[in-house]
């Protein structure tokens, strides 16, 4: 395991876990200028909250023990899925859409066939990527929690 590596991809994570959550912030600026205002209240909690669990990502990942290719798939995985997250929300809030997968914050708004495959996909791709991130994340943790 390259430690140098590592520690690129630790410092990498929290720049953009603080990146995400200031999209997430400005995103609740905006959210109120979009077509549906509770779609764009979940992409600004996306944003802030995916940010911080970037940056707390960053701060374990020193502490990983993973071969090269764990740490590159869990860390582009980690990236994908986090901005997917913000950033499928924020089109659906834009486009007045996405109410098949997210019935709450969609609040019955339908966009067009297209717009709803993009969230579908987006959605799906998006929480089996993290999934996998956090299956990476304790694998590379697998110590017992009594070891230091």
């Amino acid at each position: 395991m390259d430690r140098d590596y590592q520690v690129k991809q630790s410092n990498k994570l929290i720049w953009f876990g603080v990146l995400l959550f200031l999209l997430g912030l400005l995103t609740g600026f905006i959210s109120p200028l979009t077509a549906n205002p509770r779609m764009g209240l979940s992409s600004h909690i996306e944003g802030a909250l995916n940010g911080m669990l970037l940056m707390i990502f960053g701060l374990i990942w020193p502490k990983l023990n993973l071969s090269h290719k764990a740490l590159k798939s869990g860390y582009g995985l980690a990236l994908f899925g986090t901005f997917t997250n913000w950033l499928t929300t924020l089109l659906a809030a834009i486009w007045g859409a996405g109410s098949e997968m997210m019935p709450i914050a969609g609040g019955g708004l339908q966009g067009t066939q297209l717009q709803e495959i993009i969230i579908k996909i987006g959605l799906i791709t998006l929480s089996i990527a993290m999934v996998i991130v956090c299956g990476i994340l304790l694998w590379g943790m697998k110590r017992s929690p009594m070891e230091s």
